[in-house]
């Protein structure tokens, strides 16, 4: 078996780099931005061990490895430098890869991400792994309860609120969730932040319950010269607004 990420490639352009949440895959993290990006970028989506049909290996996920593979995954994609993004998980895996590879790096974003899991949020990722471990029916009014902001549920008629529970809680968990939440526990990228040397913007939601936007803020404290915005909504902004959004990574990258 191969140890190669599977990615999917949109667009022609600049190399624009997208980098997934846990349990997630690129198209499911990213897809309601895809279009827009991919009309400005050549845009690359890899798929992190255990999600998408990448392989998942024995062992725990090593950040050093996982960050090896995204960049061979852009060259494999063509890509020679390229822009980084990342979501959730793949946010410090973006940061870890930026300081790495300056070589490689021309911009820095993150998505609601974090460089380490600050107390409420290993609180959250630890019942995560414990639900998913046990197989329980509650799994998904958990996630989406921490996805969704209050705001845009309330908006929502009951029904529709129903409907959402009921559409979150029977998606396929990927293969590697476990994996990825066990990784998201463990890494921890504080000392690579002050090794970013490209431009950088960091994403936060104002609403995000299932990681806090204090993780954003240190992201944009301590990388040099980062910009924060904050956005409307919760962890899955993206889905909930994903306007406005795009616009501030459309505004960033073609600085």
């Amino acid at each position: 078996m191969t140890d190669s990420l599977s990615f999917d490639v949109y667009g022609d352009g600049p190399g624009l780099v997208l980098l997934h949440g846990t349990g997630s895959t690129g198209l499911g993290s990213w897809g309601t931005v895809l279009k827009g990006l991919a009309a400005e970028f050549t845009v690359v989506l890899p798929n992190l061990p255990g999600s998408g049909g990448s392989p998942l290996p024995d062992g725990p996920l090593d950040l050093d490895t996982v960050s090896d593979r995204v960049v061979t995954a852009a060259r494999e994609a063509g890509l020679e430098r390229f822009a980084v993004a990342g979501l959730s998980l793949g946010a410090p895996l973006a940061v870890h890869i930026a300081a790495r590879r300056p070589e490689l790096v021309t911009r820095l974003a993150t998505v609601v991400g974090f460089s380490r899991a600050r107390p409420v949020l290993r609180l959250n990722l630890e019942l995560w792994a414990d639900l998913y471990a046990r197989g329980d029916a509650d799994l998904g009014k958990f996630i989406a309860m921490l996805s969704f902001s209050e705001t845009y549920l309330a908006g929502l008629p009951e029904d529709a609120v129903a409907q959402v529970l009921q559409q979150v809680g029977a998606m396929v968990p990927e293969p590697g969730t476990a994996a990825q939440i066990d990784l998201a526990l463990r890494l921890d990228v504080r000392e690579d932040q002050a090794g970013v040397r490209v431009p950088a913007l960091v994403l936060t939601a104002g609403e995000d319950r299932f990681v806090a936007p204090a993780h954003s803020y240190e992201l944009a404290a301590e990388i040099p010269g980062a910009r924060l915005v904050e956005t409307e909504g919760g962890h899955a902004s993206l889905f909930e607004d994903p306007q406005s959004s795009l616009t501030e990574l459309l505004k960033f990258f073609e600085g």
